[in-house]
């Protein structure tokens, strides 16, 4: 079967059309969380660039955790906007493909990253005297550049074999987004090889952090129950509380979808995919400032700066 030219497809992304009403109501939330999202995680990146006192591993990671989230999001919501307030849903193959791309890239980074904040928070409570020698600046940047290069070659390998796909029929995607397996399953040719590569990059980017985020708490949990009093137990608990939660959340989410029963209400599938899709980058920001005096305190100083400096 001859390859389709790829400037001649158009993808239409159903989202909720059969429910107009919930369609609008969505696009205010949405644009609400997006904002929000902007906001948050925009603020926390310049706060780790900008205060030395935020300097550190955690803080590092954290800055590229919400550098992450905010290319994540801009890869589909602003579309996602436009076609909650458009009759015509139709996405171009060529925007598609990137937005799906962008997306897995993201996606896949953020396991890989969440397990080596992981990583971080053993180090600092496990052995907290080589904590400054172990997590050099020069290992910090190695492991972000590792979580962002294997994110990248992941969505790399699921894209390729994507495109490489002939379209013939109508080309309808039962959801929000451009969904790497929605997508695929347009194909009018056999795609097992595609939901083999999408099941792997699944167990490797989503099974195998996990699977290191946990091990890395056991060895912290039985540290933290060593400590004799129980102040010192509670001030190692708080420093890994943020990421606990924002693991929690991320992974609950994505667990919820693979494993909850099928339903025949897809529109409650597609809202719980949004779920995953547009809260959890708009919490991050938000668990990981909640009661966290050095974000707090970095946040006055820079405000307190350009008050100054507009008196000036």
């Amino acid at each position: 079967m001859g390859r389709t030219n790829w400037t001649e497809i158009e993808f239409i992304l159903q989202g909720l059309s059969e429910y107009p009403r919930a369609e609008k109501i969505l696009f205010v939330m949405c644009l609400v969380m997006y904002l929000v999202i902007l906001l948050g995680n925009s603020t926390l990146v310049i706060l780790t660039l900008l205060d030395p006192r935020l300097h550190t591993p955690m803080y590092f990671f954290l800055g590229n955790l919400s550098f992450l989230d905010i290319w994540y999001t801009s890869s589909f919501i602003p579309t996602m906007l436009i076609h909650f307030l458009s009759k015509k849903k139709t996405i171009s193959f060529t925007r598609c493909v990137v937005q799906m791309s962008v997306s897995y890239t993201m996606g896949s980074t953020e396991c890989v990253l969440l397990a080596v904040m992981a990583y971080d928070r053993f180090v600092a409570i496990c052995n907290p005297l080589r904590y400054p020698v172990i997590m050099s600046k020069a290992l910090c940047i190695q492991m972000a550049a590792l979580s962002w290069g294997l994110g990248f070659v992941n969505s790399l390998t699921e894209t390729i074999l994507a495109i490489r796909l002939p379209f013939c029929g109508k080309n309808i995607i039962n959801h929000f987004v451009c969904e790497i397996l929605a997508f695929v399953k347009l194909a009018c040719t056999d795609i097992s090889l595609n939901e083999i590569a999408i099941m792997l990059g699944n167990v490797i980017f989503l099974f195998s952090p996990l699977l290191l985020i946990c091990i890395s708490y056991i060895f912290i949990l039985s540290t933290v129950l060593r400590i004799n009093s129980a102040e010192g137990r509670k001030k190692a608990f708080s420093t890994c509380s943020a990421h606990i939660t924002v693991v929690t959340v991320f992974y609950g989410t994505i667990l919820f979808m693979y494993m909850k029963p099928n339903s025949k209400d897809l529109a409650f599938n597609k809202l719980v995919a949004l779920f995953y899709g547009v809260v959890t980058p708009m919490l991050n920001p938000i668990i990981y400032s909640l009661r966290n005096t050095e974000v707090h305190g970095a946040m006055r100083k820079l405000v307190a700066r350009n008050w100054f400096s507009r008196k000036e």
